[in-house]
């Protein structure tokens, strides 16, 4: 009975921290939450990308070969297909591919 009461705690939590922003900027979002909007994605994505690459070693083998190959993958499958999925999964597997098989 204790781990329901839990999950149902939890499940509520969730949805009213989901509908809370709907429930408070009803009539018209203010022009700093529009920003932030617009800034905080690329910001994030440019956050993630220095620490995937901050321990890379240049003076070592394999010299960020694996590591450039897939960020060249990711670049390009953003620029062609325009999706952030496709893109970071096909990185990530075209990463593991190079460590497991080639590096």
């Amino acid at each position: 009975m204790r781990p329901a009461i839990l999950v149902a705690v939890m499940a509520i939590v969730t949805i009213l921290l989901r509908f809370l922003p709907f429930l408070i900027f009803r009539k018209k979002t203010p022009s700093y939450i529009t920003y932030l909007g617009k800034v905080l994605p690329p910001a994030i994505i440019g956050m993630l990308v220095i620490y995937c690459l901050k321990d890379v070693s240049l003076s070592a083998h394999p010299h960020g070969l694996p590591e450039l190959i897939a960020a060249a993958c990711v670049v390009g499958l953003q620029a062609w297909k325009r999706n952030s999925l496709i893109s970071i999964l096909s990185g990530t597997v075209v990463y593991m591919i190079l460590v497991q098989v080639f590096f």
